[in-house]
């Protein structure tokens, strides 16, 4: 079982290989990879955006969000909130999206 599936990333401690793990991680799921998409177009984003962008369910996005969040990837802006909940990349988030970047999206 991969490091990846229940904690969150130290971007300092982060090496070749487990960046490796992240990137197989993020493909394997095709709302992920979705959502990475939509992050390179836009710095901040909501599910119910990103939904209406893609076609897919506001439910599908969020769950694809929450597992960023989850990894590191992405930070919530409003995590107060219920609904309309806002996000970005974080800095993990944003080495990621340069290793995809051109290979995969």
């Amino acid at each position: 079982m991969s490091v990846f599936n229940s904690q969150v990333i130290d971007m300092e401690n982060i090496d070749e290989s487990s960046m490796g793990d992240l990137l197989k991680w993020l493909i394997s799921v095709d709302r992920r990879m979705i959502l990475m998409e939509a992050m390179k177009k836009h710095n901040v984003v909501k599910a119910s955006d990103i939904a209406h962008e893609t076609g897919r369910s506001t439910q599908n996005i969020s769950h694809a969000l929450k597992e960023l969040e989850d990894k590191g990837l992405v930070e919530c802006l409003t995590p107060e909130k219920n609904t309309w909940k806002k996000y970005i990349l974080t800095d993990l988030g944003k080495k990621l999206m340069k290793e995809l970047d051109g290979k995969f999206i």
